[in-house]
């Protein structure tokens, strides 16, 4: 295996579930994102990731979400419409002591309440934490 292989085994957006080709949406988007997943998830999905004005669906969505972005409940009812029946949302919030920080239960209230289920939870830089959010259906696809 080469070198580049290793690394992108690593790269956190492959082990976020990103893949080759897909359109992933990204909502939420100022100066505090963490710069360096975006890069990786670019890579590995080859090509830019489109914003909020997309008019589309997309395969997945990164929204990155701050205490004082109003509701998650209703950002990510928003959310849900923007992608394919079986897509994900990476729900990216500031991680404990940060400005901006998101208990996980409210993580996980607003994600049952809008019909979605969390399946993995990550580290994704020195500042957010990742949740990875499928609907229902998508997560029973996966048996």
């Amino acid at each position: 295996m080469s070198a580049t292989a290793d690394h992108a085994e690593t790269s956190p957006a492959v082990r976020l579930g990103f893949q080759p080709e897909q359109v992933v949406q990204e909502i939420g988007y100022d100066d505090d994102v963490d710069q360096e997943l975006r890069e990786a998830i670019e890579q590995v999905i080859g090509t830019d990731l489109v914003d909020e004005d997309y008019d589309d669906v997309a395969d997945a969505v990164v929204l990155w979400f701050r205490d004082e972005d109003g509701d998650l409940t209703d950002v990510l009812v928003d959310a849900t419409t923007y992608i394919e029946e079986g897509g994900s949302i990476l729900l990216l919030t500031p991680k404990t002591g940060r400005d901006g920080y998101v208990e996980p239960s409210d993580i996980s209230e607003a994600a049952t309440t809008a019909g979605l289920s969390a399946s993995k939870s990550v580290s994704v830089g020195k500042d957010w934490s990742g949740s990875r959010l499928v609907t229902p259906k998508a997560a029973k696809s996966k048996r």
